[in-house]
């Protein structure tokens, strides 16, 4: 026996579940599929490796979810201003505070965990969204308007709208044809998690270096996230190293205001990758969040486009449904890519740039960029354009960013 729907998301992830959330006040029948439920929560926890830097944008749409009062219950933390400076001219430099547009913080840093359980909470909650899971996916039939996904056991579930929310190695988008064009950056990001002899900070800060940035995620309490970009090689060297060896090279190369480290929780690392696809769309089926792009996280804006692309594809799909048109329609699903696309490539190209220019010690570029941000300290103007695009309220929002 199989089962049918309206709408079948493969993928229970951040994106993926705030899209089956975003569609479940609706009459159309949602499955959303997720390979494993993550861990519980308890307050004991040590914070977990993935964090993301949550703009404004991106709360605004977890708000109208339902989602955010489960995020705060659990550990977030607010960052109210944000400095960059050159590692060896402290004249370079420029600091944004949130003060400077009226607003009470720029964003939070949240563990990625607690931003899925806190949605998946709420899809359970909807009586619209079946939600499937452990679903372990065993074969994708795509076909437009009755697309086939058997998990293993032989479950079957078909749906009219198939939904790729199944990250940069989508399984979805290979079976629907979907190319993409990709490459891989000349550079890792080592993320360590650390206990700090800092009190709960609201600044986050990056320090630019010929090999890449030195990053500072303030995380609740005394903790932090580090990330540390580094060339592949020299990454690998850092994790193999034991663990005094390791905190004795952190310390020596993060700045003096990281402060005391106390404790290494956790450290990992990740090769970094742009992936762009071809086409967000085919018929019956759409690509959202890291299945349609994978950018730099230079910016820590790969979250926040994907939770703008669920917001524009709800849009569109609800907007097309009342109005009695196909929701699995070519015509449809275009206006999503349309709306999305350029946008999202507008920021890929942005996170290039800013990766050529930021880790290269060419000493050309070296001057352009101490230049350009010793005068954007001098520029309110420009600063408050760069908060507005880091808290996702720049160009026209769909309305449940708003």
């Amino acid at each position: 026996m199989d089962q049918r729907f309206d709408v079948v998301i493969v993928g229970g992830g951040m994106v993926g579940a705030a899209l089956a959330c975003a569609l479940a006040e609706s009459d159309l029948s949602i499955a959303l599929l997720e390979r494993e439920y993550p861990q519980a929560f308890s307050p004991e926890q040590p914070h977990d490796l993935r964090v993301s830097a949550l703009s404004l944008a991106s709360e605004n749409l977890l708000r109208h979810l339902g989602a955010w009062e489960g995020i705060q219950s659990r550990r977030l933390c607010p960052y109210r201003r944000m400095r960059v400076w050159e590692a060896d001219d402290h004249r370079a430099a420029t600091e944004f505070d949130s003060e400077g547009i009226g607003q009470p913080y720029l964003g939070h840093i949240v563990e990625n965990r607690l931003v899925q359980l806190a949605l998946l909470e709420r899809a359970q909650q909807m009586s619209g969204i079946d939600l499937i899971c452990p679903a372990r996916v065993d074969s994708i039939d795509y076909s437009p308007g009755a697309s086939v996904v058997t998990l293993e056991g032989g479950r079957e579930i078909v749906g009219r709208l198939l939904v790729a929310a199944d990250g940069g190695n989508s399984r979805v988008r290979d079976a629907a044809g979907i190319g993409v064009h990709k490459w891989d950056y000349d550079q890792y990001a080592l993320v360590a998690s650390v206990e700090t002899g800092y009190e709960q900070q609201d600044i986050t800060w990056q320090q630019f270096t010929p090999t890449g940035p030195l990053a500072f995620l303030p995380l609740d309490g005394p903790n932090a996230s580090l990330v540390w970009y580094n060339t592949p090689n020299e990454a690998r060297r850092l994790m193999d190293l034991p663990e005094t060896a390791f905190m004795s090279e952190l310390i020596a190369t993060f700045p003096e205001r990281l402060g005391r480290i106390d404790r290494l929780v956790e450290r990992g690392f990740f090769p970094l990758r742009r992936q762009h696809a071809q086409h967000y769309c085919a018929e019956g089926v759409v690509l959202a969040g890291d299945a349609a792009h994978m950018i730099h996280p230079l910016a820590g804006q790969g979250v926040n486009i994907g939770f703008l692309d669920v917001a524009v594809l709800a849009e569109e799909l609800l907007d097309a449904h009342c109005a009695g048109e196909a929701i699995d329609s070519l015509a449809t699903l275009k206006r999503y890519e349309k709306r999305r696309r350029r946008h999202n490539l507008l920021m890929m190209q942005t996170m290039d740039a800013f990766y050529r220019v930021f880790s290269n010690d060419a000493a050309p570029l070296k001057l352009l960029r101490n230049l350009g941000l010793g005068a954007a300290e001098k520029l309110p103007f420009a600063k408050k354009r760069v908060m507005q695009f880091a808290m996702g309220l720049e160009g026209d929002l769909p309305a449940l960013a708003r």
